[in-house]
């Protein structure tokens, strides 16, 4: 049987797609998020069982489901391409698709934020002064913290791009050491946002300046997270020597979803810090 090719059983032909071998996670995977949600809407009421609150409880183990859920799925998906081949051009074809096609969804998704803050911005209410920023809030001075995450944000991307170029060169160890700097990096943002959150004088629930402003930046932390843990998990499979330059689609869907992250962060600061920031 030639490389890359797949044996269909029905029609005796071979052919270069990948059939997905029948998998519990799907089942379980919905569970662990039904069980999670429950959670999340028990604690924010409050729920209590025999005089004791459960919903707490419920979103840590809902949360503790999802992600076992997802590190013994993916770890399927890696076997699949590592040992058994079976990722092969024309798969990857239909990877690239879907990582390109989730991340214009997550495009969508931060363009409501956006909506939300030029609407606030653009036309202020007298509700809140007819002003923008609001006459009661005191702003985050743009070009100190705000900058510094930004130029974070920046050296991250230059030190994904480093390794991407090491692994199609096969160069593993400059991969490693770019993905190590990346994740560092990641980790140091997220540090640099969390100081900013304790500073700052405003609540979440202090108009509609705030909300705009923990939404749009706090989705986008959650987001520098996630793409943190994608890019530690490529670390780790680089070192197992994992990727080559013909075969590294995982990585790439990690630096993808890197430098989308990157640009929605530029947005922001351009418009929330800066631009928002000196009156709109």
């Amino acid at each position: 049987m030639a490389d890359n090719l797949k044996y269909d059983f029905k029609s005796g032909k071979e052919h270069p797609y990948h059939i997905v071998r029948p998998s519990p996670w799907p089942f379980f995977g919905a569970l662990a998020a039904g069980l999670l949600a429950v959670g999340a809407v028990m604690f924010m009421h409050e729920v209590t069982l025999f005089g004791l609150p459960v919903g707490l409880k419920g979103l840590i183990l809902g949360f503790a489901a999802v992600l076992a859920v997802m590190v013994f799925w993916w770890k399927d998906v890696i076997y699949e391409a590592v040992v058994e081949k079976a990722h092969t051009p024309v798969a990857r074809v239909g990877m690239r698709y879907g990582m390109a096609l989730f991340i214009a969804s997550e495009v969508m998704f931060f363009f409501a934020f956006f909506w939300a803050f030029f609407n606030a911005s653009l036309f202020p209410t007298e509700a809140i002064g007819g002003v923008w920023p609001p006459p009661d809030i005191e702003i985050l001075e743009t070009f100190k913290l705000p900058l510094l995450m930004t130029l974070v944000l920046l050296l991250s991307g230059c030190t994904v791009t480093w390794a991407h170029h090491a692994i199609l060169e096969g160069n593993n160890k400059d991969a490693e050491r770019g993905l190590l700097y990346t994740v560092l990096l990641g980790i140091f943002f997220t540090i640099l946002q969390a100081y900013e959150y304790m500073h700052a004088t405003y609540g979440f629930t202090e108009g509609v300046y705030p909300s705009v402003f923990y939404m749009a930046t706090g989705f986008h932390g959650f987001h520098v997270i996630i793409g943190t843990i994608f890019l530690a998990v490529c670390y780790f499979r680089v070192r197992r020597k994992h990727f080559t330059p013909d075969s590294h689609f995982g990585f790439e869907a990690a630096a993808w979803y890197w430098h989308f992250v990157d640009v929605v962060w530029l947005f922001l600061f351009c418009s929330v810090y800066w631009w928002g920031n000196a009156g709109g």
